[in-house]
């Protein structure tokens, strides 16, 4: 695709463009969670459930409020592709471009995880990373991103022809279909932009594509978040593997994935702030 700019630069170009950058949403008044509090309780946690998540499926799980979840890489480098629900009213629902844009373009330790508006609340805070060491590479990338979409049949089909159903879109609805007794359609209507798990990422640096590169995750690493809000999770193992090559494919090598919930001393969380939706009033 030919996308060479054949424009002429106006005379004040370089003027135009040398304007500073300016933070679209400070946070400095953003109420903070306490990491001292929550690194407390989980010197606590005691487990209480667990979930394997199959190589190209995906899975449900429950997190009551208060609890820890872990995802973890078991048998082999996987990305696994996250939605997380109030699980009392699925219309509430992670919002990745919100936390984006409050937080960063990859989440990691002390990042919150926010919910759609007109709730607009933490749904968890991120309280361990064991590939928070990685930072961001000399490609620009990165890990744990809120970026791309999730795979789906659409686009594959759109930029394929073909058809596949193992995509993490398809996967979620059918998980969800299945833990609610939906049908594909209907729970496809709360299916969303998901917490890409364990994913490297970034942009390229010519062409500012959104690239993929081979998870740098290793069975024994998790991402552990903190339930501010009862949660009902699904997590598709995706069918790229660590999407060092492909996605959307049986070609790649696919590990299943764990998710563990652990309870812990809940009187350590008495005082803890717990969220409430927005208080914002629309004019009537």
């Amino acid at each position: 695709m030919n996308t060479e700019n054949t424009i002429a630069a106006p005379a004040d170009a370089a003027e135009r463009q040398a304007a500073k950058p300016v933070i679209c949403y400070p946070v400095s008044q953003l109420p903070q969670p306490n990491m001292g509090l929550l690194e407390q309780a989980r010197q606590t946690l005691a487990k209480i459930d667990e979930v394997i998540v199959p190589p190209r499926e995906a899975s449900t799980f429950s997190v009551p409020e208060g609890h820890f979840a872990r995802i973890v890489s078991i048998d082999g480098p996987q990305v696994g592709d996250l939605n997380l629900w109030n699980a009392k009213d699925l219309s509430e629902r992670f919002f990745s471009g919100k936390t984006r844009q409050l937080h960063a373009t990859h989440v990691t330790t002390g990042h919150r995880l926010w919910s759609s508006m007109p709730s607009l609340r933490p749904m968890a805070t991120i309280t361990h990373d064991t590939l928070g060491w990685y930072g961001f590479d000399a490609d620009g990338g990165s890990v744990h991103d809120v970026i791309g979409t999730r795979c789906d049949p659409y686009t594959n089909r759109l930029l394929s022809g073909d058809d596949y159903h193992h995509c993490c879109h398809s996967n979620l609805c059918n998980a969800l279909a299945v833990a609610k007794g939906f049908g594909f359609a209907e729970a496809e209507k709360y299916v969303h932009d998901v917490l890409n798990v364990f994913m490297c990422t970034g942009f390229t640096k010519d062409t500012h594509q959104y690239f993929m590169k081979a998870s740098p995750v290793r069975p024994g690493d998790y991402l552990e978040f903190f339930a501010e809000i009862d949660l009902l999770g699904a997590l598709s193992a995706c069918p790229g593997g660590d999407c060092s090559s492909s996605h959307s494919s049986d070609a790649a090598a696919c590990y299943p994935l764990k998710v563990e919930i652990f309870r812990p001393d809940m009187a350590l969380l008495g005082d803890w702030p717990w969220p409430k939706e927005s208080a914002y009033q629309p004019p009537r």
